[in-house]
């Protein structure tokens, strides 16, 4: 038996997958948490699951689920699986850079959810064919696909941070902000900071 830990802040969310993953014979739900601060403390707790359920963004001020993941992994908990709407490479990205096992996006069809479950329990990789879709065309378009350091620079220039509020965010130097910018210009094909972000949302590579 599967034992899976469900983490959404939307009670609806929560109860649409029980109701999926309880149909399944090998499944059954042992918790359903609100936030990603509860979950990391059931995991240093030490409470038992195969696989956590994950959603990415929980509201302004609170943990998200790449950083949930991060701690997770780092005090040796089950596999992490996000669950999510965001389907941008940062979101992708700074997933799988904090060590989750599987991302998925919540349209897709209930047989690949589970399927995906079943993946991350026995220790395998599970990534919904929307999530390999993006990764494959950051690998075909290399002169296009941004490194996550400068994913993480655009995504704060998107929030309307100064290159010196980027620097002291990311501990990194302005002169390296500012390099990081200059080869996010270079590969998007622009010439300012609005371009950049514009361009960067209509390929998908930013959040709408």
């Amino acid at each position: 038996m599967i034992e899976v830990v469900l983490t959404d802040d939307h009670p609806v969310v929560r109860a649409g997958l029980r109701a999926v993953i309880e149909h399944e014979p090998d499944m059954r739900v042992v918790a359903e948490l609100g936030t990603a601060e509860d979950l990391v403390a059931r995991v240093r707790r030490g409470e038992p699951a195969d696989v956590l359920l994950v959603d990415l963004q929980f509201g302004p001020g609170r943990l998200g689920g790449a950083d949930a993941t991060r701690q997770i992994v780092a005090a040796g908990g089950p596999p992490v699986l996000v669950l999510t709407t965001y389907g941008s490479d940062t979101d992708i990205l700074s997933a799988i850079e904090a060590g989750a096992s599987g991302y998925l996006l919540k349209d897709a069809p209930t047989d690949e959810l589970t399927a995906a479950i079943r993946a991350a329990a026995s220790g395998a990789v599970a990534l919904g064919p929307a999530v390999q879709a993006r990764l494959l065309d950051r690998m075909r378009r290399p002169a296009v696909s941004l490194t996550l350091r400068e994913l993480e620079v655009l995504n704060l220039v998107a929030l309307g941070r100064s290159n010196d509020e980027i620097a002291r965010e990311l501990f990194l130097s302005k002169a390296t902000v500012k390099s990081h910018l200059a080869h996010t210009y270079d590969k998007l094909g622009v010439q300012s900071r609005t371009e950049a972000v514009a361009t960067a949302r209509q390929r998908g590579i930013l959040p709408a």
